[in-house]
């Protein structure tokens, strides 16, 4: 039987499950199958046809309206009319690699590097953001002189031969590489202790010193600033400052990967190491930069990236382009003028209050965590009675996760036209995760199809 990936296949089509699709979707389905082959995967056991959005919402092949609560690479919304400007008049000009001089990268990196602490001085541009991690192991492996890098177990950070064995959350089909390390994610709902940041630096500690018994000298850590594939950790603010001291002391450096928590989506800063009070070394970002053109970057210290850029010249034909540079641009000043980093604060901490009030009528609603427009929403069996989250710290132990429930929820929520996922080991939390325009008129349908699902589920 293949092995299952909880990034991939939790949430995926599998013929034979589900109710029939209508005929042209399956026609379609049949085609798709033959030309794309196996590895591909489709959301819901029905899958759903998609062809035009708009902010926060998107319209399947009939018409239909569906809330997205999941989908962060449109992050200013769907078919902004920003990004589709900037990007038809660039393309009217020209579009070309990163070998001539141009205006466009140089705008973009000035104001990017503006929204960064002053030590984050340098960047560079690729097309994803499995790219710019790749980039960024190597970055840190020239610069510390090792090789060792540690991750979380349930980590996600692409799909290169590098980043791929540096990805747990690919499934145990994915080998991981020799010299990574896997360690718990700092989850103070299942952990019980005091310190969770101080717990977590211990966590990589003991792995330093495992890559040390190994004779691999240590590199790094890659992290995703709010766990986001582990089930979504993002607190207390400051958990992070001891480990990075931690990872320092070692001789290695610390790279935020900001895929997912970056470009204002936390709500109270505009990067999610920022929350932490913490400067990393070099910092990936992708998805949501251009609002799906496909963009990525590293940025990092200088001192850093010139370890690497002093030895190797670096070059990437569509990295760094003037049409990608024009979108990112537009994006930059979109979340600027609609102040989308507050909106995602104030109506994140909204959504989290109304579903901390369903959690009462639901017990299987077991933690309820998050910062911005980011939450995860974890299911549970067997629920003690108290409040939801940490109130709950006083139990000796966490109730067991209910990955099983999650999906049936997840196709639940399709069927009442709200979009989502799952992340963590179990696939029990629901990532919530909507592109920034969503409102605080959305949450009533968003946490009402969540209610509607429970009950009928019986839960």
């Amino acid at each position: 039987m293949p092995t299952r990936s909880t990034i991939m296949d939790a949430n995926s089509y599998r013929s034979g499950l589900g109710d029939p699709l209508d005929p042209e979707d399956e026609a379609l389905l049949e085609r798709r199958e033959r030309v794309l082959g196996g590895a591909y995967r489709l959301f819901y056991r029905r899958p759903v046809h998609l062809v035009s959005g708009s902010g926060q919402y998107v319209f399947d092949a009939q018409g239909t309206k569906y809330l997205d609560v999941y989908n962060n690479v449109p992050s200013i919304g769907h078919a902004h009319p920003a990004v589709t400007r900037a990007v038809t008049e660039q393309l009217r000009r020209i579009n070309t690699h990163t070998r001539y001089l141009g205006d466009e990268i140089v705008d973009y990196t000035e104001e990017l590097l503006a929204t960064f602490p002053a030590e984050i001085d340098t960047a560079m541009y690729m097309c994803t953001g499995s790219e710019a991690n790749d980039l960024a192991v190597r970055v840190a492996q020239e610069y510390s002189g090792g090789t060792g890098i540690i991750v979380t177990r349930e980590a996600y950070h692409g799909t290169s031969y590098l980043t791929s064995g540096m990805s747990p959350a690919l499934g145990s089909g994915q080998p991981i590489l020799p010299f990574v390390r896997l360690v718990d994610p700092p989850d103070r709902y299942r952990v019980r202790t005091p310190d969770i940041g101080e717990w977590f630096a211990g966590q990589v500690q003991a792995a330093i010193d495992d890559l040390a018994t190994s004779g691999v000298t240590f590199a790094g850590v890659l992290a995703d600033s709010i766990f986001s594939s582990d089930g979504v950790f993002p607190d207390p603010v400051g958990m992070l400052r001891p480990v990075v001291d931690l990872v320092h002391r070692n001789g290695g450096i610390w790279i935020a990967d900001e895929v997912q928590p970056g470009f204002g989506r936390t709500g109270d800063s505009f990067w999610g190491f920022a929350r932490h009070g913490i400067v990393p070394d070099l910092v990936t970002i992708g998805k949501p930069m251009a609002n799906g053109i496909p963009a990525s970057g590293l940025l990092g210290r200088a001192e850093v990236m010139t370890a690497f850029s002093d030895k190797l010249p670096y070059f990437n034909t569509f990295g760094g382009n003037p049409v990608a540079m024009a979108a990112a641009r537009a994006v930059l000043h979109v979340l600027q003028v609609e102040n989308l980093q507050e909106h995602a604060l104030l109506v994140g901490d909204s959504l989290r209050e109304e579903l901390r009030g369903l959690a009462q009528v639901h017990p299987c609603i077991g933690d309820i965590r998050g910062a911005g427009q980011f939450t995860g929403l974890e299911l549970v069996e067997e629920p003690s009675a108290g409040e939801v989250g940490q109130a709950k710290s006083g139990l000796s132990e966490a109730p067991d996760p209910d990955g099983t429930l999650a999906l049936d929820v997840i196709e639940g929520l399709r069927d009442r036209h709200v979009l989502t996922s799952v992340a963590g080991h179990s696939s029990n939390v629901l990532k919530l995760r909507p592109p920034l325009p969503f409102a605080e008129g959305d949450i009533d349908w968003l946490v009402g199809a969540i209610d509607e699902t429970l009950t009928e589920l019986g839960k």
